[in-house]
């Protein structure tokens, strides 16, 4: 796993019949230390903060393995 923090900001909240969208920034501690920004649907700001760490260690994993 790769240690990631993230901070979510609200471009549209959801409703109750919606998802809201979300700009997430995430970032990685060293020596993973990349930075990636989101514009994520979801139910709710936690929603997405765990959405975008999820997609950044998935791209970052993928980054490792291909040995860039």
């Amino acid at each position: 796993m790769i240690p990631a923090s993230a901070i979510v900001d609200t471009i549209r909240p959801a409703t109750p019949k919606g998802l809201g969208l979300f700009r997430v920034e995430v970032w990685g501690e060293e020596p993973n230390d990349y930075v990636r920004v989101y514009e994520l649907p979801a139910k709710s700001q936690d929603d997405a903060a765990r959405s975008g760490i999820d997609k950044f260690v998935a791209e970052i994993e993928k980054l490792i393995a291909s040995g860039e």
